[in-house]
């Protein structure tokens, strides 16, 4: 079994890698707005969001192979629902992570009256897209749509309003500051793209959820160092995943760290994974802080 995720672990890895050394950043704009729509990737049938790596997985996935939406199902779906794969379609894999206890090991802790031990465990799954099935309902293949850009920005920014984050708007530089626990965004006038500013200003705020009062990341490195180059990679994924839950479509392509997070990645094969999830949960944060307010 160890031997079994750790091949899981290298093969996302590896494919990660491999799209930050030939210049593409897959968790920024990983779509073509001409053909899919601007959307976080969903079970077209639970209606239920994938996250974490596997949002990197589905992205990737869609632009490889042109996919016009990000709506995904499994071939056991795709058959309930009353159609089916295509013959010769191949699948997308995606994996499940989490923690269980063997029974033994329940009885043994109770005998003994201390705490049971859960060990990990990471399945795989195949999924298809909406594309590659034939003789699904109409319903079920009805595309989504993007929301308003305007209504996007306006998401933003209850957001900001309801989060309570102290963001500073003005000066030449975007940043957080642990120590005080503000955000600085320079103001939209010095962006090119107004929509960026949106953009800028949820990556600033990744970093925001990972005070020790919210979800308490280790946000302790200086630049230059690994730590520093994690939390990045934290921060510019939520900004991600943020943007692509409320339709909003940046122009940016901020590169600027590609070279820390492969050496982070090359280091440690599983520092993706958890990057992903801790974005995930990052996004979440902010997301339900508008939520909140709606």
């Amino acid at each position: 079994m160890k031997d079994y995720r750790q091949s899981l672990y290298a093969e996302v890895t590896q494919r990660i890698v491999a799209e930050l050394e030939a210049g593409r950043l897959p968790w920024v704009q990983p779509w073509d707005a001409s053909r899919c729509v601007c959307s976080m990737p969903s079970n077209a049938v639970s209606g239920r969001g994938y996250s974490g790596i596997n949002v990197l997985i589905l992205w990737a996935a869609g632009v490889e192979q042109g996919f016009t939406s990000q709506r995904w199902l499994t071939y056991r779906q795709a058959e309930q629902a009353g159609g089916h794969v295509r013959r010769g379609e191949k699948g997308t894999v995606i994996c499940y992570a989490d923690r269980f206890t063997p029974r033994d090991e329940a009885d043994k802790a109770q005998s003994e009256d201390r705490e049971a031990r859960m060990v990990a465990f990471l399945k795989r799954f195949t999924v298809f897209n909406l594309d590659q099935c034939e003789g699904l309902p109409e319903a079920l293949k009805s595309l989504q749509v993007s929301a308003d850009p305007i209504v996007a920005v306006e998401a933003v920014d209850a957001i900001i309003r309801a989060s309570g984050a102290d963001v500073r708007i003005g000066g030449g530089e975007a940043y957080y500051a642990p120590a005080q626990d503000y955000v600085a965004v320079p103001p939209q006038a010095a962006f090119h793209e107004p929509i960026n500013w949106y953009r800028t200003a949820l990556h600033e705020l990744g970093h925001w959820t990972g005070h020790t009062s919210r979800l308490g990341r280790d946000q302790s490195g200086k630049f230059g160092t690994a730590a520093y180059a994690r939390e990045e990679l934290v921060a510019e994924m939520a900004s991600a995943f943020a943007c692509a839950s409320l339709g909003i479509v940046p122009t940016v392509r901020h590169a600027d760290y590609v070279g820390a997070w492969l050496q982070v990645l090359h280091a440690d094969e599983k520092a993706i994974f958890r990057a992903a999830s801790a974005a995930s949960k990052a996004a979440d944060f902010l997301l339900s802080c508008g939520e909140a307010q709606a």
